[in-house]
């Protein structure tokens, strides 16, 4: 299986995912607003089902998709030390503006 960083490489399924972000979505909704095959959207919620990003409910023909946000837990963690380091980066430039600002 795919890393979560080569799934969510795929501009189309950050784009998916940032659709399903404000609830269930149909396929034909996602299609519609990617303006995107509806075969092609398929296959990206496929990868995002494999990698465990999405769930789908089935509702008799119909197929609600929405976003589970647990797995994305890998990246968060890895982005831990860089948003303290860009924390610390911009802490240092505040203290640095203010002294500027006594001058």
């Amino acid at each position: 299986m795919a890393s979560m960083f080569e799934v969510l490489a795929e501009p189309r399924r950050r784009e998916i995912l940032d659709l399903l972000r404000d609830g269930e979505r149909l396929v034909g909704d996602l299609v519609e607003q990617l303006a995107l095959a509806q075969p092609t959207v398929s296959k990206h919620l496929k990868v995002l089902r494999s990698a465990g990003l999405v769930t789908v409910r089935q509702d008799a023909q119909r197929r609600w998709y929405r976003v589970r946000p647990d797995p994305l837990t890998e990246i968060d963690e890895w982005l831990a030390p860089y948003r303290r380091m860009w924390t610390n980066s911009l802490d240092a430039l505040e203290r640095h503006l203010e002294t500027m600002d006594d001058d």
